[in-house]
């Protein structure tokens, strides 16, 4: 089951739909980082590729950094 968050990124607003194992990860990340969130969200949607969904990147990105 998905669950969707709705974030303002680069001025508009978005929503991206995600498992919340996927959304418990980038938690514990911005929690590490001390960082909020959608914060996270807006460094990785700057840094994806324009061809990579955000969805994707921020799966990829979850798995890349867990702990």
């Amino acid at each position: 089951m998905l669950t969707k968050r709705s974030f303002s990124l680069s001025g508009h607003r978005t929503s991206v739909a995600l498992e919340p194992a996927f959304w418990a990860a980038l938690a514990d990340i911005a929690q590490h980082r001390n960082m909020p969130v959608a914060a996270l969200v807006g460094e990785i949607d700057s840094s994806r590729a324009v061809t990579q969904p955000l969805a994707s990147a921020l799966r990829v990105f979850a798995l890349q950094n867990r702990a």
